[in-house]
């Protein structure tokens, strides 16, 4: 009863606040209220994961129409708000990327190994760029340890697997990389650095493939890896699952301090399976009952927020509010309650929310929760097929402003400078701002893009109104078309670096009408 109270309280919360908005929008605002905050807050991760394992979307597609349907897709998820894309780039030991290590994925071209039609096209580079002129992050989502699902053993000449077949094991109709292998670590080392190296990615991301999911009955084949490193490392039988987590453990270490050497504003994310253990299992564990990351997937989460391993932390929070094994609220407030300095997002199932129409509640769950910092859903093609209405409730409601990605002060807690040259001038289709700052693509604390406020005449500068962002953009320049009926606008401009830090205030302009 409580619960279905709550939801009746969310919907019409998030409905009286945006009414209120709308009767307000015509005063001068010179405060950012406490419901404003929640509705439109400033700075949110509004991720969306883009899947290509078992997806048909790009089989055979020509390069031209690969460049035709993503530029679709991006402008349509930048439409409702997404501001961060989450793409899956290596599958199962493959790449939508031109890479000397690994082959074509079957899931781009339809046969592993097979070029695109176009020999110098890179499918990576083409949406790393199509998400920055978008203003939108990319981050690069990896599989480490899958290199055949489904049963699928048709891999291309000069797959790893040919190189090294002692690396892997078989298990559940999957070809895995053995992680108790430390040649396995240093392969998937080699392969991120490559990418970091090579690609102006904003983030190396990746899920809960961990260990595989267990299958009741069928025992992980690594018998052969525990007798090479895990006996002569002190590890007893009784402590092989021990063994099997400091595994995964050394990945992640190693991973972190490969992406931190090559490019230290390039984030590490990782979004684990919802529930990290039970309570009947460790007390401090969650009240639910389900699969656990620390005992069955090897995956121990809370370690690497404690050591600073990984940059941001998206739990996959699939299920329902009032689920009987799994509530929804019981889990985004478990992990909330962690008081982690690593940020939190939430994984959201767009399906699941929407059959049960609790997209309100869980809106304001996350935003009402003071250690959470934003949303990526799954997957982004059910954003796009407005499922559930998802799509319109994003763009007019949730989204309706754009938001700044939360600052990653772990890494670096500073600003760049002001913005102290600010100028304008008037053109044939509008009035043009133009603005200096020193710049240095490989000074990830300089200046990386640039918010453009806006206010009406009498309105008091204030930055942290998200309905005072004009443009995101990472041109040093912003045209403002004519309009008659437009008042005049007093305009200023920040700079954001590489971590997300914004500079303070500078100069400000006044445009008028032509």
């Amino acid at each position: 009863m409580n619960r279905i109270k709550l939801n009746c309280f969310s919907r019409f919360f998030f409905i009286g606040l945006l009414v209120g908005e709308l009767l307000l929008t015509s005063c001068a605002s010179t405060r950012v209220t406490k419901q404003e905050s929640l509705l439109y807050p400033k700075r949110e991760f509004r991720g969306a994961w883009i899947q290509t394992v078992f997806q048909d979307d790009y089989r055979n597609l020509s390069c031209v129409e690969f460049r035709d349907i993503m530029s679709d897709r991006l402008d349509r998820l930048q439409a409702c708000g997404i501001n961060a894309i989450i793409f899956q780039v290596r599958p199962e030991a493959d790449a939508f990327y031109i890479s000397e290590y690994e082959p074509w994925s079957r899931f781009l071209t339809g046969e592993q190994g097979l070029s695109p039609d176009e020999p110098d096209f890179d499918p990576m580079k083409f949406l790393i760029e199509a998400c920055h002129q978008r203003n939108m992050e990319f981050h690069a989502w990896l599989n480490p340890y899958r290199a055949g699902v489904g049963g699928f053993k048709n891999f291309a000449e000069g797959h790893i697997y040919y190189q090294h077949p002692e690396w892997f094991v078989e298990y559940n109709n999957q070809t895995l990389f053995d992680p108790g292998i430390p040649a396995c670590r240093r392969f998937i080392c080699r392969i991120v650095k490559d990418i970091v190296l090579r690609y102006d990615v904003d983030a190396i991301h990746m899920d809960d493939y961990f260990y595989p999911y267990p299958v009741a009955g069928l025992s992980f084949p690594d018998d052969d890896s525990f007798e090479h490193y895990g006996y002569p490392a002190g590890y007893t039988s009784y402590q092989r699952n021990d063994w099997r987590r400091e595994n995964v453990n050394m990945l992640i270490q190693e991973l972190k301090q490969t992406i931190l050497l090559t490019k230290p504003w390039v984030r590490f994310g990782i979004s684990p399976f919802g529930i990290y253990r039970n309570q009947k299992n460790d007390k401090k564990g969650s009240n639910t009952n389900g699969l656990q990351n620390y005992d069955d997937l090897y995956a121990d989460v809370l370690l690497w927020m404690e050591k600073g391993w990984i940059d941001y932390c998206a739990p996959q929070i699939y299920w329902e509010i009032g689920h009987s094994a799994a509530d929804y609220q019981t889990l985004v407030n478990w992990w909330n309650n962690l008081n982690s300095s690593v940020p939190l997002y939430i994984g959201q199932d767009v399906a699941r929310t929407m059959k049960v129409y609790q997209l309100n509640a869980k809106m304001e769950n996350m935003r009402l929760l003071k250690q959470t910092q934003g949303n990526v859903f799954w997957p982004a093609n059910e954003i796009l097929w407005n499922n559930g209405g998802i799509q319109d409730s994003l763009q007019r409601i949730y989204h309706r402003y754009p938001a700044l990605i939360p600052s990653y002060e772990h890494l670096h807690n500073g600003a760049p400078d002001k913005i102290k040259t600010l100028s304008m001038s008037r053109t044939k289709d509008g009035t043009l701002l133009q603005w200096y700052t020193s710049q240095d693509l490989k000074d990830p604390e300089m200046a990386h893009y640039f918010v453009v406020y806006r206010f009406r005449k009498g309105e008091r500068i204030n930055v942290q109104n998200s309905q005072a962002i004009y443009k995101i953009t990472s041109k040093s320049s912003c045209l403002i078309p004519y309009r008659q009926d437009d008042p005049a606008y007093t305009y200023v401009v920040t700079a954001v670096d590489r971590f997300h830090n914004e500079s303070k205030t500078g100069k400000k302009v006044v445009v008028k009408n032509k």
